[in-house]
């Protein structure tokens, strides 16, 4: 069981990641394909995945013997090369004592010893590593790796705004509980205590790591959760309709051009032009964006403008 201990300054210090982190969903990838979790619906995109990684990321292995990865791997950043500098701005007498406690007795590769040692070419070996897992396992889908996460913190505001954040909270995994300050959480990993002391919590969701959760829980830094969400994207055999599709079934593709062009302040005939469309057709999209909450619609003399509200932001996945 994981249990997660938060004091008041922590709850006040909950947040979302807003976007994906690639490398953090990076290694949730590898460590679904190499552990064989997921079960026998996750083992068609495990044979894919395997077969199809180049020799340039072999060295991943490396840093995880026995399935026990170097903490300073976990990293959020929006970007692959973002993650990376973070990665390399660990301080090497973190890097050293996570190596010798990942290899142990065990004899390490020459690139780890170099990782050891602050080497440049050995964090240039860890880098080139990164990049072709990545261009081979997520690049492909980061598109819809993106959709999901916006529907994913679209649900999870939308929780905590109507229902509170101990609902919102339990509702990313069933069976857990928030009682008396702690958040205790049953998963098939040893116990666990985490205890936040005032740092705070950064929720990312993961969508090819079936079990979790998995914690980088930093000295001096907002313990991160990573968690399951959703079905994930390993097992379908065909690409699933992503969320904006989904939205734009409901609303019409033309509802959902104006929902987001409406990000910036529009007046009805400048709305009508960049939706290629009447006046009277942009004022009635308006109205109904207006009608459901989604805008708001200010009068000035004879000019009216129209603007997205809060919850057609959280709507638009923006």
């Amino acid at each position: 069981m994981l249990r997660v201990h938060f004091t008041g300054q922590d709850f006040a210090r909950i947040r979302f990641a807003p976007r994906p982190a690639p490398l953090q969903e990076l290694h949730a990838a590898l460590t679904t394909a190499v552990t064989r979790r997921g079960g026998p619906l996750f083992a068609p995109w495990r044979g894919r995945v395997l077969r199809s990684l180049p020799a340039a990321s072999d060295p991943l292995a490396d840093l995880v013997p026995a399935g026990r990865p170097p903490s300073f791997l976990d990293v959020l950043g929006d970007t692959m090369a973002d993650g990376f500098a973070r990665i390399r701005a660990t301080g090497p007498g973190l890097v050293r004592s996570e190596l010798e406690r990942v290899h142990g007795a065990t004899p390490a590769p020459g690139w780890i010893r170099g990782l050891h040692a602050g080497d440049e070419t050995a964090w240039r070996t860890l880098h080139r590593a990164q990049r072709a897992a990545y261009e081979t396992v997520l690049a492909p889908v980061w598109s819809v790796v993106q959709d999901l996460h916006r529907d994913e913190f679209t649900r999870y505001a939308l929780t905590a705004a109507e229902h509170g954040v101990a609902v919102a909270l339990t509702g990313l995994a069933p069976g857990s509980r928030l009682h008396e300050g702690v958040w205790e959480w049953p998963c098939a990993a040893p116990d666990r205590d985490v205890r936040l002391g005032g740092r705070g919590l950064v929720l990312l969701p993961t969508f090819h790591h079936p079990a979790g959760p998995l914690v980088q829980d930093a000295p001096g830094r907002p313990a991160v959760l990573t968690y399951p969400a959703g079905p994930g994207l390993a097992p379908p055999t065909q690409r699933p309709a992503t969320p904006a599709e989904s939205l734009a079934a409901v609303l019409g593709r033309t509802r959902l051009d104006a929902l987001r062009l409406l990000a910036e302040p529009h007046t009805t005939s400048s709305l009508a032009r960049a939706l290629h469309v009447s006046n009277a057709t942009a004022s009635s999209h308006a109205a109904a964006l207006r009608s459901a909450g989604m805008a708001t619609t200010t009068r000035t003399g004879r000019s009216v403008t129209h603007r997205r509200t809060a919850l057609g932001t959280l709507v638009a996945g923006a």
